[in-house]
């Protein structure tokens, strides 16, 4: 019997495991990502009206992203390995009566074996730059996805402006995340994580930056990719 290896950090996990209880706290260290996602939400919902579908977000978390989803009429599955984490995206259901979502602790490789081509929508948002093998992750959101449909990615640039802008300005200087939330070294410039698309046979159709004023604390998307950046992709 073989051992299967996750593509998982444990230290990335505690990280996140730790900071759970504060996720649906607009004022906590998870207020960009309060702030963001109604950005994100209607640049995916431009691409594909989300109503009536089955759309998976892989590497839910406490469920920001999954529960606004659901709002807009999709049935939704979010995933994550984060247990506690996940403990507070079902809790937030429940009190919130977000009915039409659902939570599994299960990596998405694992679902991909288990349920391949099953979903028109699949999001994978601020997660590739956490875990060992960000191609092993596009590869499986490839699998999961039905033929024709949509994967929709969200990361960080790797460049001297990201590291200023999303480490020091964001974790050391503004204090916008808890100090250590990402490592320079597991950002993923926009060609790279192109080409993780292309080798799993995902169709780039769409680029998007997004952009902060530290001043006026808004964020705006816009064609600037240099620091955070997301991806439009469908399946071939």
């Amino acid at each position: 019997m073989t051992e299967t290896v996750v593509n998982a950090d444990p230290a990335e996990l505690a990280k996140f495991s730790d900071l759970a209880h504060r996720w649906w706290d607009p004022e906590s260290e998870f207020r960009p990502l309060h702030q963001i996602n109604p950005l994100r939400l209607d640049w995916i919902q431009s691409h594909v009206p989300l109503g009536g579908k089955r759309v998976l977000d892989v590497g839910c978390g406490g469920g920001i992203l999954s529960d606004s989803m659901a709002r807009k009429g999709a049935q939704v599955l979010g995933v994550d390995l984060a247990a506690k984490a996940l403990k507070v995206a079902q809790l937030h259901a429940l009190e919130a009566g977000t009915a039409n979502v659902e939570y599994r602790e299960v990596s998405a490789e694992a679902l991909a074996a288990e349920q391949p081509g099953s979903f028109d929508v699949v999001t994978c948002m601020e997660m590739l730059e956490h875990v060992p093998d960000p191609a092993s992750i596009v590869r499986a959101c490839k699998a999961l996805v039905k033929p024709g449909g949509w994967v929709f990615f969200s990361t960080i640039n790797r460049n001297p402006k990201a590291f200023l802008f999303a480490i020091v300005g964001a974790e050391y200087v503004l204090n916008l995340l808890p100090r250590g939330t990402h490592e320079f070294l597991k950002f993923i410039r926009p060609s790279e994580l192109a080409g993780h698309c292309r080798a799993a046979g995902l169709h780039l159709q769409d680029t998007r930056g997004m952009e902060y004023n530290p001043l006026t604390r808004r964020y705006w998307l816009s064609g600037d990719t240099s620091v955070n950046y997301m991806l439009a992709t469908q399946a071939i």
